[in-house]
């Protein structure tokens, strides 16, 4: 809902958490020259100041003996970046509170109310003053740019250090950790009576919301067309309740994040897609036209005037919980308990299993997944694992959850098969996010009678765990095909999967020594794991295979890339790889079946290298995978002894007598047949 008026007194903001790696694709501006930045600052004497914190208690910072070191943080209440560096800060305060360094806070976000600074302050448990700076004065003192932004002051007032906490964030890329801790250095430096190694760093993070004077003759107004644009891009998930880490609803808060929205929409951030605009139409594509981009541009630049409130668009109403088409008629939590998510850290994957009891096949026209806790599920994949002897097509992903997905319901007629006695698998990957909180997601589905049925939709695999990517390799490229689809089915969508080191992927259809590319993701993002839906259903009755290749970014100018020294194999985990393209497909459910030959059970062509000897290949590919998981070296690989990736998605097909045990034969095979 749109405010009719601008409040010039202060006002409640509601705001949603969002995991921290999507947050800092909203929130980050591009990075400021420290240099620059600091250059602009005043004279030493210049930089005292006097404020209040939200309980009306003065703080002052002044040039006095007292105090050893005073440092000065930028923050912001909604920030992503301010949000994760609160807790951080608060520990380095206690820490050096005994060598007699000071921590103030400072905020000088125009639309931070006083209040909110100290909900903020309570909820990250932050002991040092933050103090609320009205019209960022202090900021313009300062030359302050980013909420983000310390400047570490001697007893004279002069500055020693100015620049970030430390590397971890950069604008739209989270390390799993720091390589550098530029301000614990620098403290510790200058206590050690050393000149500070490196006194100036670049600063990123979300843009001060500074106070603007709004331009009565700007053609552009908010009520006019501003509230348009963004209802129609960007509230979706920037709205009371939603992912979305600031609200875009409120006419009082949006005057503050006025450059943080030109930064976001100008690096192609926002809206978040990362596919070619060039190739291929999408039905759920996210884009903002170049006239709209222009329009916000040219309305910040203005001050960003409000207009007339009789210009406001009508109220949009938004649904909440669950967005089928009707209530679900069943619904599964992950598991009988929360599984509990920490402030900081790496969390592995989770992995829970729960039995729907099915006693026969059902028919699922529709699924979705709601997450208990929005800010930290970085995503959700649900996959139906089938009792073994079960006789399938395709496998068995069922649906996911990622930021802004919009897709749940199947079209009319079209449903996916869960056998009896069926269990559904939930993946789910946490990103911490400052604040310790709990999660149970839920999976909700509705059904069809069989009867009803006039397409079986699918999910085809195209995966590769033989690759090796060599060390600070920066463009290496894996290249697979799916093995085998029915002829009379219709692609309906694509999703691409790596991990931080993917760097692009293409997919395309071969007809004789005919190419088309269906989808190019020049720049994959991690953070957004895109189904990419076709707007019109690709027939590949025609189509002699699907290719996809992935290329991966091992180097040190990955800034997400946890060791560029180590060579990278499959595994689940964020610092290992994959190399997966899921193919959505639909087929007539007339009676008609075209059975996957066993062996050709999503098998892929992997050409990573020079083709050679194919005996010589198999031979290699035989010798490499036994030397990888034989762990105690029997000559037989067990289910235990393999990634759990393989396990869920390669195993079963290799595994030809149903043993639960890998002869070597059985890998003979298997090289063999993965050319095919």
């Amino acid at each position: 809902m749109l405010n009719t008026l601008p409040n010039e007194s202060g006002f409640e903001m509601s705001r949603c958490n969002f995991l921290l790696a999507m947050l800092i694709l909203v929130a980050l501006t591009a990075s400021a020259s420290a240099a620059e930045v600091a250059s602009s600052a005043n004279s030493p004497a210049s930089l005292g100041f006097r404020l209040t914190d939200a309980d009306g208690k003065v703080t002052e910072v002044a040039a006095q003996a007292k105090q050893q070191l005073t440092v000065v943080c930028f923050l912001g209440i909604e920030c992503p970046m301010a949000r994760q560096y609160g807790p951080r800060l608060n520990k380095l305060a206690t820490e050096f509170a005994a060598q007699n360094v000071r921590f103030v806070g400072v905020n000088s976000n125009s639309q931070d109310s006083k209040k909110e600074v100290a909900a903020f302050t309570k909820e990250h448990g932050i002991a040092f003053p933050i103090l609320k700076d009205p019209g960022n004065k202090i900021a313009d003192q300062f030359g302050a740019r980013h909420m983000v932004e310390v400047f570490v002051l001697d007893q004279t007032l002069a500055i020693r250090y100015h620049g970030r906490i430390d590397d971890q964030f950069l604008p739209g890329v989270m390390r799993s950790q720091p390589t550098r801790q530029d301000l614990r250095i620098a403290l510790e430096e200058l206590l050690a009576g050393k000149p500070v190694s490196v006194a100036v760093t670049e600063t990123s993070g979300c843009s001060i919301g500074r106070v603007r004077t709004p331009l009565v003759a700007s053609e552009y107004k908010f009520c006019k067309q501003v509230s348009r644009i963004l209802n129609q891009h960007c509230v979706e998930c920037h709205r009371p309740g939603e992912i979305g880490p600031f609200s875009l609803t409120d006419y009082n808060e949006i005057t503050g994040w006025g450059d943080t929205i030109l930064e976001s929409i100008d690096s192609g951030r926002m809206p978040p897609w990362n596919a070619n605009p060039n190739v291929g139409h999408f039905q759920n594509a996210r884009s903002m036209p170049e006239a709209d981009k222009q329009v916000l541009r040219d309305w910040v630049k203005a001050g960003m005037p409000y207009g007339e409130a009789t210009d406001l668009p009508p109220t949009q109403e938004y649904t909440s919980g669950w967005l089928l088409n009707r209530e679900p008629e069943l619904v599964l939590k992950m598991r009988d308990r929360p599984f509990h998510v920490p402030a900081t850290g790496t969390i592995e994957y989770q992995y829970y299993v729960v039995d729907p009891h099915f006693e026969e096949d059902h028919w699922v026209s529709g699924a979705q997944v709601i997450p208990g806790s929005r800010p930290t599920v970085h995503h959700t994949i649900v996959f139906v694992r089938t009792p073994d002897g079960t006789d399938v097509r395709g496998v068995g992903y069922l649906t996911g959850y990622v930021p802004g997905q919009r897709s749940f319901m199947l079209p009319e007629g079209y449903a996916r098969r869960v056998p009896a006695g069926s269990k559904f698998v939930f993946q789910m990957h946490y990103t911490p996010n400052g604040i310790e909180q709990d999660d149970l997601t839920q999976l909700g589905m509705t059904f069809i009678p069989e009867s009803k049925v006039t397409h079986e939709v699918l999910t085809l695999l195209g995966i590769d765990q033989e690759f090796e990517i060599p060390p600070y390799a920066p463009d290496f490229p894996v290249h697979g095909n799916v093995g085998w689809f029915p002829k009379r089915a219709e692609l309906l969508a694509i999703i691409p999967h790596m991990h931080v080191r993917g760097k692009s992927f293409q997919a395309t259809s071969r007809q004789g020594d005919k190419t088309e590319t269906l989808l190019d993701v020049p720049r994959y993002d991690f953070n957004w794991q895109h189904v990419y839906e076709l707007s019109k259903p690709l027939k590949l009755e025609s189509i002699d295979k699907l290719e996809f290749t992935t290329r991966f970014d091992n180097s040190k100018q990955n800034p997400s890339n946890p060791d560029p020294s180590q060579s990278v194999t499959w595994g689940d985990q964020t610092w290992e790889e994959m190399s997966i393209a899921f193919f959505e497909v639909s087929v007539p459910h007339d009676g008609v079946i075209e059975q996957e030959p066993q062996r050709n059970k999503q098998k892929l062509i992997v050409k990573t290298g020079p083709e050679g000897n194919p005996r010589e290949s198999d031979d290699k590919f035989v010798a490499d995978f036994f030397k990888r998981f034989d762990k105690n070296g029997d000559g037989i690989v067990e289910a235990k002894e393999t990634p759990l990736g393989f396990r869920k998605f390669g195993f079963h097909e290799f595994d030809s007598n149903r043993d639960g045990k890998l002869t070597r034969e059985e890998i003979q095979s298997a090289a063999e047949h993965r050319k095919r």
